[in-house]
């Protein structure tokens, strides 16, 4: 396809930003946007591993304090998160309560399916934490101790999935991924760093981040590719 083309369909507001990074060179930029979704798509399926893994292990802790349908019974009158404080997650898990039971096809793991990453990061918000019992950092056994410089407490857990649920939320927007910042420089440095984190909690988790990704995670592979157009332009 020839880039007018291109440009015609993606807009030529959203095309401008990836031809600036490549010095007014319409095929790099066009080639550039195509790198960059091909890198959110990897960086996408690395953050949705790790979503199921972190929700099922706080699943596997809540069931166990709390009975099979935990996430029901929180949103009763009377139940954990029937507080104010709790606003957004509970209107998000009415709503997806709602449909299933008005669908005939509610159970507790259909509620986990329904749940945003937003959700499980803010079981780690000071009041939710609280809430559902100060024990949900046994999700992360491996997790290092604590020092008086670092506090590795539930409100460092929550500043993690904080950064990683942004990232996922720019991907899901169709934001690019492969610019530093909101300059036109071409930069995965901020991808690589959620990236980083990600494996790390995988391993805070005890599960060998690796090993699960086995032949899905191509994520610095393709930072090394837009890193090598990023020279080539030099």
């Amino acid at each position: 396809m020839r880039f007018c083309e291109f440009e015609n369909i993606m807009s030529s507001k959203r095309m401008r930003r990836y031809v600036n990074a490549c010095g007014g060179d319409t095929r790099k930029g066009m080639r550039l946007y195509r790198m960059n979704l091909h890198l959110a798509e990897e960086m996408f399926t690395i953050v949705s591993c790790y979503e199921v893994a972190l929700r099922n292990a706080i699943d596997n802790i809540m069931v166990a304090s709390n009975g099979n349908d935990w996430l029901r019974d929180a949103i009763l009158p009377g139940g954990i998160f029937d507080n104010p404080k709790f606003h957004n997650t509970t209107r998000m898990m009415k709503k997806a309560h709602a449909e299933l039971v008005s669908n005939g096809k509610y159970s507790n793991s259909k509620m986990l399916s329904a749940m945003e990453f937003g959700v499980w990061k803010y079981m780690y918000s000071a009041p939710q934490y609280l809430a559902t019992g100060r024990q949900l950092l046994r999700v992360f056994p491996n997790k290092p101790k604590s020092t008086p410089a670092i506090q590795y407490n539930n409100q460092y857990i929550f500043n993690e999935l904080d950064a990683v649920n942004r990232l996922r939320n720019r991907i899901a927007h169709h934001e690019p991924v492969c610019f530093l910042h909101d300059s036109d420089e071409i930069s995965t440095t901020h991808l690589l760093n959620v990236y980083d984190k990600v494996m790390t909690l995988f391993g805070w988790m005890d599960i060998d981040g690796p090993s699960l990704l086995y032949g899905m995670d191509h994520v610095k592979t393709v930072c090394r590719e837009i890193e090598s157009l990023k020279n080539n332009l030099q």
